[in-house]
């Protein structure tokens, strides 16, 4: 089906595709980045019963999300809760699919657990410390500016942990478990250095989801403490994930993460929205590491 986009959110991954270094799937343009939107059906194909034409739905696509119109499968879009901003709706799919997939799916995280996230002040940041937090676990998040835990307390971070650079894996890590006590699940939209210190803060069969490689894409890895404590690790992508993968995790965000948008238990957190005419200064923005929750490109 085809959708008019009133607002499509920026990601660092659009960042990469435009310095050539994250090529769409085969199935995207390849010179228009954007991986979710919001905005209204125009088309709909005959074999399509829901949504209609007229709704207003958000949702993901592996590209081609900023711009006037956007081409996406009907699985893989939700109406947008009453009373939401349809141009503020296009910078929630990505980050809260990928929060709640990595949290509730991949991490099988509990009520009253401590839950730890790198990058809390990113827009998958904010989404992994409110959904967290609304679902009773104790929140930890890290982050190298100050100014950023400071606004993080406010939609929900329980403990916020300085990480400056470069960085000290075992201060952090000792610092995180006298705060917040051993971590239960861990999403780590940082990677490289990162990672030592998720396993040396985690629980006794904690679980960690490696989301992100701000920090880096490689590291060490001390074996004998992921041992020792029996760790998970795992790796998670949303934007490769073959088409049924991907409606299955917008089915869980519609069942899970919809009814919390809609109450207010949870928010988008906007750092600006820029018109769609001055793009460039939104991807200069989200390359700046200035900004706290989401970029969004309005489109209309």
């Amino acid at each position: 089906m085809v959708v008019r986009v009133d607002g499509a959110g920026l990601n660092r991954a659009d960042l990469l595709q435009r310095a050539g270094l994250y090529p769409p799937p085969a199935d995207a343009p390849p010179d228009i980045p954007g991986m979710e939107f919001a905005g209204v059906v125009e088309e709909a194909g005959a074999d399509v019963d829901s949504p209609a034409v007229g709704d207003t739905v958000f949702g993901i696509v592996g590209g081609g999300a900023q711009a006037e119109y956007v081409r996406v499968r009907a699985a893989h879009c939700v109406p947008v809760p009453s009373g939401l901003d349809t141009v503020v709706a296009g910078g929630v799919p990505e980050a809260f699919i990928t929060a709640h997939d990595a949290l509730c799916t991949r991490a099988r995280m509990q009520p009253l657990e401590v839950v730890l996230v790198h990058a809390a002040g990113s827009g998958v940041g904010t989404a992994v410390v409110q959904l967290a937090s609304a679902l009773d676990a104790t929140t930890v998040g890290t982050s190298r500016q100050q100014w950023k835990l400071d606004a993080a307390a406010g939609i929900g971070l329980h403990h916020g942990i300085l990480a400056p650079s470069p960085l000290d894996v075992i201060a952090l890590a000792t610092e995180i478990q006298e705060r917040a006590g051993d971590c239960d699940v861990t999403i780590d939209l940082a990677g490289g250095p990162y990672l030592e210190v998720d396993l040396r803060a985690a629980a006794l069969m904690g679980r960690v989801v490696l989301v992100g490689t701000l920090a880096g894409g490689t590291a060490q890895f001390p074996i004998l403490v992921a041992m020792s404590k029996r760790l998970t690790v795992m790796g998670t992508v949303l934007r490769a994930r073959d088409d049924e993968e991907k409606a299955a995790a917008t089915r869980a965000f519609a069942s899970d993460v919809s009814p919390l948008l809609e109450s207010g238990a949870v928010k988008p957190v906007v750092a600006e929205v820029v018109p769609l005419a001055e793009a460039e200064r939104a991807y200069e923005l989200v390359a700046s590491d200035t900004t706290f929750g989401k970029v969004i490109l309005d489109c209309r």
